[in-house]
């Protein structure tokens, strides 16, 4: 059974410059909620209440959110308003947090094998809060929790992309298994367009392995020189111990200027209209 979830959160955010000088990208709120809340509902419903999060300079807003506010609780203590914390509250009830640094940023392969010693040796999920994922009926990562305990091995989530934007993103190519699940046999980290063989492109949303800490440690700089999820993960596929889901809900890539605002859209019609 999965239990721990981490959450790299150290990157500049330099999509969102200026707002992301000072504010974490993770804190940029969906109408009332910042991201990390969605992507902390998310972990919580597949099961996963061991949370570790990687942070860095100018990060302390993460720690904050999670942490009781006595000046704010004392301020509305007794009023309307006291609900409107109800749902930070329970997450702070349900979960046990861990925060660490990653003091350089190296990517996030390098975030992630920061995490090492908050897993205790066993398979552990990964978000991206800036990924922001909905599916009412099963969250992303719980489905990818149902894949996991049937397959034993990594599961990385999967959505067809444009041809044109595969140099966004990580590429698998695998052989399909099931209707949504596919056994990866390659994945390269932002190809042209011409140079990819899929348009399958993995997103902010991993179930790892323990033994992937050792690849990682093994695993040299690779795009942009920095240590590449992708490049270790590859190493599992190459030895069929890495799948693919194809999961259902939408995405919103809330890192961009763009996604950001139709996420807010999209959640303003389901829950304010």
């Amino acid at each position: 059974m999965i239990k721990t979830c981490i959450f790299p959160a150290a990157g500049y955010g330099t999509r969102f410059l200026p707002a992301t000088k000072t504010l974490p990208k993770e804190m940029l709120p969906i109408l009332d909620k910042p991201l990390i809340h969605y992507a902390m509902e998310e972990a919580i419903e597949a099961g996963l209440t061991n949370i570790g999060i990687i942070t860095g300079r100018t990060k302390r807003a993460l720690e904050d959110y999670f942490d009781i506010s006595y000046e704010i609780e004392d301020a509305i203590k007794g009023s309307e308003k006291e609900k409107l914390l109800s749902d930070v509250r329970r997450q702070m009830e349900v979960c046990n947090f861990t925060f660490t640094r990653q003091r350089k940023m190296n990517g996030l392969g390098d975030a992630i094998n920061h995490a090492r010693y908050m897993v205790n040796n066993e398979a552990f999920g990964v978000i991206l809060a800036d990924d922001l994922c909905v599916n009412d009926e099963c969250g992303v990562m719980s489905q990818m929790v149902k894949a996991y305990e049937k397959y034993r091995c990594s599961v990385v989530a999967l959505m067809e992309v444009p041809n044109k934007d595969t140099k966004k993103y990580g590429i698998i190519e695998g052989v399909k298994l099931e209707k949504n699940i596919y056994k990866i046999t390659d994945m390269v980290e932002k190809p042209d367009p011409k140079d990819a063989k899929t348009n399958l492109a993995i997103i902010g949303r991993y179930i790892l392995t323990p033994d992937i800490f050792d690849i990682l440690d093994n695993t040299p700089a690779g795009k942009g020189g920095e240590i590449q999820i992708t490049d270790a993960l590859n190493t599992q596929a190459k030895e069929g111990r890495c799948i693919g889901l194809v999961f259902s809900g939408l995405r919103f890539d809330c890192g961009s200027v763009e996604g950001f605002f139709e996420a807010t859209k999209y959640f303003y019609e389901r829950d304010f209209k």
